[in-house]
């Protein structure tokens, strides 16, 4: 979990689900918080092993081009570390936004909600036995 910085007041959960992280963002993410929660991500990748990231923005109403660069960068770092990431809950106001900035997120999958991005999750990576499909 993250740390709440003086002045921010806010503290994302980043909540394990057997072999993803599931992080929900509830309204303004301040820049502080947002670096702290790239580094979350990726420690809690490099320890747990965790194969996939969700990212809920259900509860964002605005993403700017900061937010976008942090979860690409989220995206960046967990793919180094061999985790695949997918954002979900994003509201149309906030792709029209993210479109008319011109912002790609590469390395981001997007989902409808969390259970299609478990869905797309469990599609693309490897059966706990090592047996199923590869990423």
């Amino acid at each position: 979990m993250t740390s709440a910085h003086p002045g921010d007041g806010l503290t994302v959960p980043v909540l394990a689900l057997g072999r993803t992280l599931l992080v929900t963002l509830q309204g303004e993410l301040h820049d502080r918080t947002a670096e702290q929660l790239r580094q979350d991500i990726s420690h809690r990748i490099a320890r747990s092993g965790a194969l996939g990231v969700i990212i809920d923005i259900s509860g964002v109403d605005i993403v700017d081009s900061y937010l976008g660069r942090v979860l690409a960068e989220i995206a960046a770092n967990a793919r180094l570390l061999a985790a695949h990431t997918v954002v979900v809950g994003m509201r149309p106001a906030v792709a029209v936004t993210l479109a008319e900035l011109g912002l790609t997120l590469p390395g981001l999958t997007t989902a409808r909600d969390v259970e299609q991005g478990m869905e797309w999750l469990a599609r693309r990576l490897p059966a706990a036995d090592g047996r199923g499909r590869g990423m």
